[in-house]
């Protein structure tokens, strides 16, 4: 097993997360937040193109500030800009030791909220400027902007603005999948 020889954290899946020197494995994926992953890794990464890097499942580590604790955590979805990560810096890119300007975080239905707040608050304190939380179950989206001492909440068929030329349409996001050929049919047909 590799480990990364400043945190000491393994390299395993689902992946550990170091929470202020407590480490806590994330929950395993299943379909619903792989897809959803998917999307809105699409997104992202159709707008940042140019602009910077996007990742899915990318490990991000906050070393010790001020006397707190080093903490490292994986992003679901994470938008890295070329000002803060330039585009020649690859090797950096790797294990970057800054906060994503983006974080996307996936509910699972084991997640913690006293977790989900905590990662809120860890991003936003090492710097992310918008912290995103998508709700699979509820279909909705809740928005931490770095500075905003309140989170804006979203749901049905709103558009999300990240950024002044980044928006998330929550419809295409949620959309059901497509069935073959267009055609919907019954997995489980009624019998006479």
């Amino acid at each position: 097993m590799q480990t990364i020889i400043d945190l000491d954290l393994p390299e395993i899946k689902p992946a550990v997360e170091l929470y202020r020197g407590v480490r806590r494995q994330k929950v395993s994926p299943r379909f619903t937040h792989a897809h959803l992953q998917g999307r809105i890794a699409a997104i992202l990464g159709a707008w940042a193109r140019g602009r910077g890097r996007v990742g899915t499942e990318w490990r991000f580590y906050f070393l010790e500030q001020s006397g707190a604790p080093s903490s490292s955590l994986v992003a679901d979805v994470a938008y890295v800009s070329f000002e803060r990560l330039p585009y020649e810096a690859d090797h950096e890119a790797e294990q970057p030791r800054i906060a994503p300007d983006i974080a996307v975080e996936i509910l699972s239905p084991d997640d913690r909220q006293t977790h989900v707040r905590e990662k809120i608050a860890l991003y936003l304190a090492y710097g992310t400027a918008c912290v995103v939380i998508v709700d699979p179950k509820q279909e909705s989206m809740t928005v931490h902007t770095a500075g905003t001492a309140e989170p804006r909440s979203f749901s049905g068929a709103a558009r999300v603005h990240l950024t002044p030329d980044l928006t998330l349409d929550l419809a295409e996001i949620f959309a059901p999948l497509e069935p073959p050929g267009g055609v919907r049919f019954d997995v489980y047909p009624k019998t006479r």
